[in-house]
């Protein structure tokens, strides 16, 4: 495989981002959305689309 130096500097980081709030996904989340509500942008939110379903005839 072929090292790659950008690669490695991105997984570096997410890696020391990650252990920042202790490998926990949802304290990352956390994070972020404190982050969204701090900035100045507007954000967009579709929310969860609804499953739909195909009926099989038989």
């Amino acid at each position: 495989m072929i090292e790659d130096p950008i690669v490695e500097e991105i997984r570096k980081y997410r890696a020391e981002h990650a252990a920042r709030y202790d490998n926990d996904l949802n304290k990352i989340c956390e994070a972020l959305r404190q982050q969204e509500k701090q900035s100045q942008k507007e954000f967009v939110n579709f929310g969860p689309k609804p499953l739909q379903f195909e009926q099989y005839s038989s």
